[in-house]
C-alpha cells in the first residue's frame, strides 16, 4: 500500500510504500472525482500536478491529517498506479480493508459550500475554527453528489471515524453527530452506520443499498460491494485454505541454506543469448534450464526470480515453486499448482474468483481430495486466461523432484506454454530423457544446457569458490599459504559443481587451521567420490551404527522430520528426548549428508539421498528398506498408543472450535505429528515387500488391527488438532485398498472399511470441533457400525434419546423416519409429553417426546400441511393445509375427529381458544373462520380483510379474536358473534403477527414495516409505535405480567420493550431469525425455537433511556445455536448436527428438542441437565 507523506524540507508530498503488515497509522480521503483535474500516480511520483484542482484536496487531507497527528495519508487518485492492471485489481479488492484500517476518514464534499449569513467563508486549514450553523449547509449536504456514489457505501461504512468537510474545508460533523441525517439521505440502517456487523443484514437488504447509486463503470457496482458482502474475509479464508507452502519462504530457506545468493556468480545467465532470446521474443515462451546435480540450477532460478521481480519490471507478476523430492508436501504436481496459484492470488486477489467458483461448494477439500489435480488445473487454466492478468512469469524448479504425477505437470506446462504470449515459463531439472521427451512437444521453447555452457558455469563456480575461500580465510584466520592452497584445491577438483565446493567448505569449517593442508589432500573430485569419503568417515566413527540408522530413517520418511519426530522414530534416541543438543551432535556424526534448519532435518541435497539409496543400500539398509518401514511403523504405533487419549489438549468444551485451539506448552502431540499422519504409508510400504518374519504383525489381531480397535477415535482427534484430517482420510483409503488385495484379513478389512465410512461421514464435524469425535460422530453413526460398537463407552450418557440410526452405512440414514418431504412445523403439547410434526408429504406425525417413538401418523390431507398446534388441554391436535382444510385429530388415538371445510384457498394459521372449545383458522382467501372444536361446526366466518391473513390469536379470556393481514391492518372480532369490533390501521406494510396481552387489555402487532404497534384492545387506539428494528418484524409476545413485550425480526435481533412507555429495554443479537418467541412465567427467560434466552429483569421503573445491547445472548439449558448447526446447553455447543439433520423447524420444551428437517426427518433429543 502506498501512502503520501509531507516532505520535511518543503510543502511537497512524497509516496512511500509499505507492506500490509507494517502499515503506520494513516488518514484516508473520500471524495468525488473531477475529470482531468485529479493528480495521477505518475504526477505524484514526479512532483507535478500542483496546478490541478485535485491538488488542493491532497493538501487539505495532508494538513488535516497533520492536525490529527497523522504523518501519512492516502488519496485514491494518486496512490494507485492505474496503468498497472494487477495493482489496480488488488487495490479494488483491498479497498474496504484499507478504509476500515484508516485512523481517520475525511469526506471532502466539493458541492457543499459553507458560508455564514453575512457571506463570510470559513477557511480553517491550519488553524482552529468553530462549528458552523447546520442550517446554512444542511440542504446542500442532503443533495451532495457524494451520497449517490456506489463507492460511498464502503467509504462510509468501513471506517470507524468518518468526518465531513465542506469544499472550503469547514468541518460539518462526523458520522456519529450526523447519523440521523445520513440515515435519512441514504436509507442505511443506523446500526450499520454505528459499525454493526454487516452479516446481520440480509443479502437482499445489502443489495438494496446499491440501488439508485451511480458508478462510471457497470462493474464498479459489484466492486463497491466487495467489502459489504464480506468478500475480503471470504477471499482471505480461500487463500488460507489454498496455502500449502509459501514459495517466498521456500526461496528464502534455500538461499539461507546455501549461504546466501551470490549475484556475481549468476550474472552470466542474464547476459546469455538463450535467456535474452526467451525474455525478449514473444514467440519463445518456455525456457528449460537443465544440468547435472550440484550445478547450481536452483540458485540460478533464485537469481532469475529476483531479476524478474524487480520493481522496475512494471506490471509483471512472478509466481514460482521449488519441488523437493524428500517432502511429500512439495514433491507432487498438485502441490506445484497450489503453490503457483497461491502466489498469483496473493499478488492479485481478484484472481481468487476463479478459485471461489469451486471452493464455495467444496471448501478446503477442493485442494486435497482425489480430484484436486483436475480441479486445480482447470482453475489455473482459467487464471492464465484471465484478461486482467498482465505479463506473468511462471518458474518451477527441479521438475525431476516432482515424484507424483510428473507426466501430468509436464503435459500441463507444454499445453499452457503455447496458449498465451502474456505467460512465460521457466523450468529446471536434471538431465532426464523422460522430461526431455515430454518437453520436446513444446514448439516454442528454448533449452539451456549447463553442460553446453561449461565456460560460463566454470566462471560462475570460480566466483563462488573465491567467495567461499574469502569467508573461510576470514573466519579461520588462514595465512596466505593456506588460503592459496585451499583456493587451488577447490578450483582443480570442483568439476564445475557448486555442491561439491559447498560440501568441502563445510568440512573445512570443522578442521583445525593447522591441519587444513593435510586434509586438503584427502578430498576427492566428483560428488559420488566425496559422498563415499563421507560414508567412510561414518564407518570409522564410534557412533557408526546409530548414524546409519538415522540416515536410513531420514532417507525413507515421507517428508523432512523434526528432531522430536526423529527421537520418536529411532529407539536409541528415546533417552535423549529432553536433550535436543545431544541429538544435534549425533546428527553431525552423519557426515555432511544431513543439515538442520530450525529444528527440521534435511538432506543437504537430493543427490545425497540418491547416493545412499542407490549406491550404498546394503550399508544403510542391511535388512532391506522394507524393514526400515516396519521399524518406523512399530515405533509410530508404540508412541501413538502410549500417548493418544481423549481430549489430549484438555479442551473440556465439547464444541470447542478448531480455529480457537492453541497448542499447549509442552505439546503432547509435537513429537507425534509425523507418526500420526504417516504410519499407514509405512505400513503399506512394509507390506509391499514383507518377509515372513513379521507376518504376525499383519494378521488379524496384530499390532495394526489392535491400534485401530483401541485408539482409532483418539487418532482422529489428534489428526484434527494438527489439521491433518484430510491426510488421515486418504491414508485410511490407502489402507483399505491394500487390504482388499489380501485374502487372509477379511475381518480386518471390514473394520477398516467401516473406519473409512466413519471418517468420511463425520469429517466436517471432527475437523471443525475435535471433541465431536465422541459426540456427533458416534451418535450419528449406524447402530451396526463396528467403530461405534467398539467405542460405545465413549458415547455421551447425557443424551437420553438419541437418533435412531439405520443399521448399515449403505442404507439411507433416517431417524423417526416417515416424512418424505420438508417438515413445515413442529409443536410440543402443552404438557410437553408429545411432539407433533407437519410436513409437505401431506402427513402429520405425533411422537413420544420421552422415547422418540412415532405414536401416530395422521393421513388425510391432500396437499402440504402448513401448521400444527395442540389444544391447551393437549387432547386435540389441529392441522392446517394447502388443501384448504383444517383437520382436528384425537391426540391420543390419532383418529381424525373433524375435517373443517369452507376456505377457498390455503389455510395459513390455526389457533385454539384458551378454553379449547373453539378453533380459529386463517386463510389466503382473506377470511377467518371460527369452529366448534368438538362438533366441527363453522360458527362464524369473519370477512373484512382484503388480502392474505397471516396470523390469528384468541384473547386469554377467549372472548375476542384478533387477525393480522397483508392488507396492513389488524382486526379485533367478537369471538361469539363474529362482529368486527375494531380495525387497527397504521402499519405501512404487511402485518405478520398479532398477540393479546395476558390481561387481554392490549394487543401487539408486528409488521414488515419494521415496527411493532401496541393497541388498546377495547378502543383500538394505537398506544405505542415501537421503532428500532432494521428489517421486518416476524413475531411478537407479551410477558405474563403484561409489562413487557418481545419482538423478533428478520434483522436477526430480539428486542425487549416496556409495554407501557414503549421504551427499548434490551436488544439481543441472535445472529439468525426466529419464528417463535414467548416469555416464561417469571419473565426472566425468553423461549424461542432455538432455545431459552436469559434476559434482563431490571424493573421497568428503574430503566433509563439507554437500551441494553446484548451481542452474546445467554441461553438457559438446552437449545440450538443461531446457525442451527449445534445443539447447545447454556449457549455452549455440545452436539454438532450433520447438514441433513439440521432443523427447518424446531420446538424446545424443557430438556427436549424436537427438530423437523428439510428431508422429512424428525428428531427428538432428550438431554440430562446434570450431565453437562
Amino acid at each position: 500500500m502506498r501512502l503520501l507523506r509531507r516532505k520535511q524540507d518543503n510543502d511537497e508530498f512524497e509516496l512511500v510504500t509499505f507492506s500490509t503488515d507494517d502499515l503506520p497509522p494513516y488518514a484516508i480521503l473520500s471524495h468525488t472525482w473531477t475529470d482531468r483535474e485529479e493528480v495521477t500516480y505518475d504526477e505524484a511520483m514526479a512532483g507535478a500536478g500542483k496546478g490541478k484542482a485535485g491538488y488542493a484536496k491532497i493538501r487539505f487531507c495532508g494538513e488535516r491529517a497533520a492536525q490529527d497527528d497523522l504523518r501519512y495519508f492516502w488519496v485514491d487518485t494518486c496512490c494507485i498506479d492505474k496503468s498497472n492492471r494487477a495493482e489496480l485489481q488488488q487495490a479494488i479488492a483491498s479497498m474496504f480493508l484499507w478504509y476500515r484500517r484508516a485512523a481517520k476518514c475525511y469526506v471532502y464534499l466539493a458541492d457543499v459550500p459553507m458560508q455564514d449569513i453575512r457571506g463570510q467563508t470559513w477557511f480553517p486549514w491550519g488553524r482552529s475554527f468553530q462549528e458552523p450553523s447546520k442550517h446554512i449547509w444542511k440542504q446542500a449536504f442532503r443533495q451532495s453528489r457524494w451520497f449517490t456514489r456506489g463507492w460511498t457505501l464502503q467509504e462510509l461504512l468501513a471506517p470507524t471515524s468518518v468526518e465531513f468537510y465542506s469544499k472550503d474545508g469547514g468541518r460539518l460533523g462526523d458520522k456519529r453527530s450526523l447519523e440521523q441525517q445520513i440515515h435519512e439521505i441514504t436509507g442505511l440502517p443506523t446500526t450499520a452506520l454505528q459499525g454493526g456487523h454487516l452479516s446481520q443484514f440480509s443479502v437482499n437488504e445489502r443489495m438494496s443499498w446499491i440501488e439508485h447509486r451511480q458508478t462510471k463503470l457497470e462493474e464498479d457496482r459489484a466492486y463497491s460491494l466487495l467489502g459489504i458482502f464480506d468478500e475480503i474475509k471470504k477471499i482471505e479464508k480461500c487463500i488460507l485454505d489454498l496455502h500449502l507452502t509459501d514459495p517466498r519462504d521456500d526461496k528464502k530457506r534455500i538461499e539461507d541454506t546455501k549461504g546466501g545468493l551470490l549475484d556475481d556468480s549468476n550474472r552470466w545467465l542474464l547476459e546469455n543469448s538463450d535467456f535474452r532470446k526467451w525474455r525478449n521474443d514473444q514467440q519463445n515462451r518456455l525456457l528449460w534450464i537443465k544440468g547435472d546435480p550440484g550445478k547450481g540450477k536452483t540458485m540460478l532460478l533464485c537469481s532469475i526470480i529476483n531479476e524478474l521481480d524487480k520493481p522496475t519490471v512494471k506490471t509483471a507478476l512472478v509466481s514460482y515453486f521449488f519441488c523437493l523430492a524428500t517432502d511429500l508436501r512439495l514433491n507432487n504436481a498438485t502441490a506445484v499448482l497450489r503453490g503457483l496459484i497461491y502466489k498469483l492470488a496473493s499478488q492479485q486477489p481478484s484472481l481468487v474468483s476463479h478459485i471461489r467458483k469451486k471452493y464455495d461448494q467444496a471448501g478446503r477439500a477442493l485442494f486435497k481430495d482425489a480430484n484436486a489435480w483436475i480441479a486445480l488445473s482447470e482453475i489455473f487454466t482459467n487464471i492464465l486466461q484471465d484478461r486482467s492478468l498482465s505479463k506473468t512469469y511462471i518458474v518451477i524448479d527441479a521438475l525431476d523432484e516432482c515424484i507424483a504425477d510428473l507426466y501430468r505437470l509436464l503435459d500441463f506446462i507444454v499445453r499452457q506454454s503455447t496458449s498465451s504470449s502474456r505467460i512465460k515459463w521457466i523450468v529446471s531439472s536434471r538431465n532426464s530423457p523422460d522430461i526431455e521427451e515430454q518437453l520436446e512437444r513444446a514448439g516454442q521453447k528454448i533449452m539451456l544446457c549447463l553442460e553446453l555452457n561449461a565456460e560460463s558455469v566454470s566462471t560462475a563456480v570460480s566466483i563462488y569458490i573465491q567467495h567461499k575461500v574469502n569467508g573461510l580465510a576470514l573466519r579461520k584466520n588462514y595465512n596466505d599459504k593456506t588460503r592459496d592452497a585451499v583456493l587451488d584445491c577447490l578450483s582443480r577438483n570442483a568439476d564445475n559443481t557448486f555442491l561439491w565446493v559447498a560440501l568441502v567448505c563445510q568440512d573445512l569449517e570443522k578442521i583445525p587451521r593447522w591441519n587444513t593442508l593435510y586434509w586438503l589432500k584427502s578430498f576427492p573430485s566428483g560428488l559420488n567420490s566425496l559422498y563415499n569419503q563421507m560414508l567412510e568417515q561414518i564407518r570409522g566413527s564410534h557412533s557408526a551404527d546409530l548414524s546409519k540408522r538415522i540416515l536410513a530413517t531420514v532417507a525413507v520418511v515421507c517428508r523432512p522430520i523434526t528432531l522430536n519426530e526423529l527421537i520418536c522414530l529411532v529407539d536409541a534416541l528415546e533417552d535423549m528426548s529432553d536433550d535436543p543438543k545431544a541429538v544435534i551432535e549425533i546428527i553431525r556424526f552423519c557426515g555432511s549428508f544431513l543439515t538442520i534448519r530450525g529444528s527440521t532435518i534435511y538432506f543437504v541435497h537430493q543427490s545425497a539421498k540418491d547416493f545412499l539409496v542407490k549406491e550404498a543400500p546394503n550399508e544403510i539398509f542391511p535388512s532391506g528398506i522394507e524393514e526400515v518401514h516396519h521399524i518406523i511403523l512399530l515405533r509410530s504405533l508404540h508412541a501413538l498408543s502410549r500417548t493418544l487419549q481423549r481430549d489430549i489438549y484438555s479442551l473440556h468444551k465439547l464444541g470447542y472450535p478448531m480455529e480457537q485451539v492453541k497448542q499447549p506448552v509442552p505439546d503432547p502431540l509435537a513429537a507425534l505429528r509425523y507418526a500420526c499422519v504417516s504410519w499407514i504409508d509405512h505400513f503399506c510400504d512394509w507390506v509391499s515387500g514383507i518377509c515372513t518374519d513379521h507376518e504376525g504383525d499383519l494378521r488379524e489381531g496384530g499390532i495394526v488391527e489392535d491400534f485401530v480397535k483401541k485408539k482409532y477415535l483418539y487418532w482422529l482427534e489428534a489428526l484434527s488438532l494438527h489439521g491433518s484430517l484430510s491426510e488421515g482420510t486418504m491414508a485410511i483409503g490407502k489402507l483399505e485398498a491394500l487390504l482388499q488385495t489380501r485374502a487372509d484379513t477379511p475381518d480386518f478389512l471390514k473394520l477398516v472399511q467401516d473406519a473409512r465410512r466413519f471418517i468420511l461421514f463425520h469429517k466436517l464435524a471432527i475437523e471443525n470441533s475435535p471433541l465431536q469425535t465422541y459426540i456427533s460422530a458416534l451418535i450419528f453413526s449406524p447402530s451396526c457400525s463396528l467403530i461405534r460398537g467398539i467405542f460405545r463407552h465413549e458415547e455421551p450418557e447425557w443424551i437420553l434419546i438419541r437418533p435412531k440410526m439405520r443399521g448399515e452405512w449403505s442404507a439411507c440414514l433416517q431417524t423417526l423416519e416417515g416424512h418424505s418431504g420438508i417438515v413445515r412445523s413442529v409443536a410440543f403439547s402443552h404438557d410437553s409429553t408429545r411432539l407433533a410434526s407437519a410436513s409437505q408429504d401431506r402427513t402429520v406425525k405425533i411422537w413420544d417426546a420421552c422415547s422418540g417413538t412415532c405414536l401416530q401418523t395422521l393421513e388425510g390431507h391432500s396437499e402440504n400441511v402448513n401448521s400444527v398446534v395442540f389444544s391447551h388441554d393437549s387432547t386435540w391436535l389441529a392441522s392446517a393445509s394447502y388443501d384448504s382444510t383444517v383437520k382436528i385429530w384425537d391426540a391420543g388415538s390419532g383418529a381424525c375427529l373433524q375435517t373443517l371445510e369452507g376456505h377457498s384457498s390455503y389455510v395459513n394459521s390455526v389457533a385454539f381458544s384458551h378454553d379449547s372449545t373453539w378453533l380459529a383458522s386463517a386463510s389466503y382467501d382473506s377470511t377467518v373462520k371460527i369452529w366448534d372444536a368438538g362438533s366441527g361446526t363453522c360458527l362464524q366466518m369473519l370477512e373484512g380483510h382484503s388480502s392474505i391473513i397471516s396470523s390469528v390469536t384468541f384473547s386469554h379470556d377467549s372472548t375476542r379474536l384478533a387477525s393480522a393481514s397483508y392488507d396492513k391492518t389488524v382486526k379485533i372480532w367478537d369471538a361469539g358473534s363474529g362482529t368486527c369490533l375494531q380495525t387497527l390501521e397504521g402499519h405501512s406494510n404487511d402485518v405478520n403477527s398479532v398477540v393479546f396481552s395476558f390481561d387481554s387489555t392490549r394487543l401487539a402487532s408486528a409488521s414488515q414495516d419494521c415496527t411493532v404497534k401496541i393497541w388498546n384492545a377495547g378502543s383500538g387506539a394505537c398506544l405505542q409505535t415501537l421503532e428500532g428494528h432494521s428489517n421486518a418484524v416476524r413475531s411478537v409476545t407479551f410477558s405474563h405480567d403484561s409489562t413487557r413485550l418481545a419482538s423478533a425480526s428478520w434483522d436477526c435481533t430480539v428486542k425487549i420493550w416496556d409495554a407501557s412507555s414503549g421504551a427499548s429495554l434490551q436488544t439481543i443479537n441472535i445472529g439468525n431469525y426466529l419464528s417463535k418467541i414467548s416469555f416464561n412465567t417469571t419473565g426472566s427467560y425468553l423461549h424461542t425455537d432455538i432455545g431459552t434466552i436469559a434476559i434482563e429483569t431490571t424493573p421497568v421503573s428503574d430503566t433509563t433511556k439507554v437500551t441494553i445491547e446484548c451481542d452474546n445472548p445467554q441461553y438457559q439449558g438446552v437449545g440450538l445455536s443461531s446457525d442451527r448447526e449445534w445443539i447447545t446447553h447454556s449457549s455452549k455447543p455440545y452436539v454438532w448436527l450433520p447438514s441433513e439433520y439440521r432443523p427447518s423447524s424446531s420446538a424446545i420444551s424443557r430438556r427436549t428438542i424436537g427438530i423437523g428437517t428439510g428431508s422429512g426427518k424428525v428428531w427428538i433429543y432428550n438431554l440430562q441437565d446434570q450431565k453437562f
